[in-house]
């Protein structure tokens, strides 16, 4: 790549974002007054652009921005809102509850459909709410370590499970050591925490071998460090792994559930401890689960008693509250349903062939991969079987580039790599219209008559 090009290009996007939203600028400059660097939560410094977008209002796949420019949202909330933004029945029941109390630190009714709804769907009998995955993660680690009585973790390299203090740990040469970017951990996450590469059953093997081992916390694809496959027989042998050596497996779906209504682990019949989703479970309203097995429900039982219910450290004064419950129980039976997904997974597959058609087009060294209703695009030949070569292939001066050349053409990104989630309002014109955007970024670049 001519990388004088690609930076000629990537000024005159920046230059082309300034031009167009002069009061997103506007509202971010006053915002500096008072939000840390001008947002309310600071991965929105992520975006591409000069500064983030201030939304205006969204609508099913499609947002306006406060300069009265509309974007086909292929972003949704980096899952949050992989239902689409304010699916109407959730909207119907967040209305109705609100009128009716929000947060009582009691149980609604609604939470006994809910649970016989989860176990349809994951298999697995009980559970318990939090608000985000992040929560849900952290409680099923104490849990874990809790009815195990060993003090490690194991989780793979490159892996994101929200903002999990154990979980921030990477391999330098090897050695496990704190993830770059973990800002004031309490304790160095090398201490409680065993890191291996996804996919490499014999450091697996060597890890859980010495029984120290409280849990291992994966989710079934890698995600976030886009999207890595499990190889022929992985899950096979992670689960008799773990079994063998006492190990839990805590099996984390809050973006594999894009596979199915019940996640990867039931559209491959993984058979987890624990299993952990937050992100679109309530369509956006904040909520989580996680749900045990009965063997480890009736440890947990064990080592609970009601004595210290509000002092162990799981739960939280707003887990379970009425809103959530409602919102869940409206999306879970009207909107994340089977339906919905015969809807968004071949749009999916269009969006892939579409992209994969311009790299053929160009001969460019890129692939693309896909699980169930999100795909991506690499810039690399061959797709990456771990975190670590996810890493070496990342050119983020490229990333940033086609990012924001979308932007400027009305499709917005996950910020994070080169991903694209369907919503279930989604439509083919949709997915053909970035299939065009796709190709001009690319013959911006690549063309000789560009």
């Amino acid at each position: 790549m001519d990388r004088s090009r690609l930076q000629a290009c990537l000024e005159q996007e920046q230059q082309r974002f300034v031009t167009r939203h002069p009061r997103s600028q506007q509202l971010y400059q006053e915002a500096q007054s008072h939000w840390l660097s001008g947002v309310p939560m600071h991965w929105m410094v992520k975006w591409a652009g000069a500064f983030p977008l201030f939304v205006d209002h969204a609508s099913g796949a499609y947002f306006t921005d406060v300069d009265g420019l509309d974007y086909l949202d292929l972003c949704l909330g980096d899952t949050g809102a992989m239902t689409g933004h304010a699916p109407q029945a959730t909207v119907n029941a967040i209305a109705q509850q609100i009128a009716h109390g929000i947060t009582y630190m009691l149980p609604t009714e609604d939470v006994l459909w809910i649970g016989r709804e989860l176990e349809r769907r994951f298999g697995l009998p009980y559970w318990q709410l939090a608000l985000t995955a992040t929560d849900a993660n952290r409680f099923a680690i104490r849990l874990a370590r809790q009815i195990t009585g060993r003090k490690y973790i194991l989780v793979f390299n490159w892996c994101y499970h929200g903002t999990v203090d154990e979980t921030f740990v990477t391999l330098d040469n090897g050695i496990a050591t704190s993830r770059r970017g973990n800002i004031g951990p309490a304790v160095d996450p090398s201490i409680t925490t065993r890191v291996i590469e996804f996919n490499d059953i014999p450091a697996l093997e060597a890890a859980l071998a010495s029984g120290d081992v409280a849990c291992v916390l994966a989710e079934p694809v890698m995600t976030n460090i886009g999207i890595v496959h499990p190889q022929a027989g992985f899950h096979d042998a992670l689960r008799e792994i773990t079994r063998r050596t006492g190990t839990l497996l805590i099996i984390d779906e809050t973006h594999t559930i894009c596979t199915s209504p019940g996640g990867y682990t039931a559209a491959f019949n993984l058979e987890p401890d624990i299993l952990t989703l937050g992100k679109p479970i309530a369509g956006g309203v904040p909520a989580a689960v996680y749900g045990f097995s009965a063997e480890v429900a009736e440890r947990i039982r064990a080592n609970l008693g009601i004595d210290r219910a509000d002092t162990g450290g799981i739960g939280g004064t707003l887990a379970g509250n009425a809103l959530s419950v409602a919102a869940m129980k409206a999306t879970l039976e009207h909107v994340l349903t089977q339906a919905t997904y015969d809807h968004t997974i071949p749009l999916a597959e269009r969006w892939a062939a579409g992209v994969q058609s311009i790299i053929d087009e160009y001969h460019l060294p890129w692939h693309v991969t896909q699980l169930g209703c999100r795909a991506e695009y690499w810039f690399c030949e061959q797709a990456p079987q771990n975190g670590g070569e996810a890493v070496a292939s990342m050119d983020d001066e490229l990333d940033h580039y086609m990012h924001l050349a979308a932007l400027n053409r009305g499709i917005l990104l996950t910020p994070f790599h080169n991903m694209a989630l369907i919503a279930p309002q989604t439509t083919s014109a949709d997915i053909d219209f970035h299939t065009e955007v796709f190709s001009e970024c690319v013959s911006q670049l690549f063309s000789e008559s560009a």
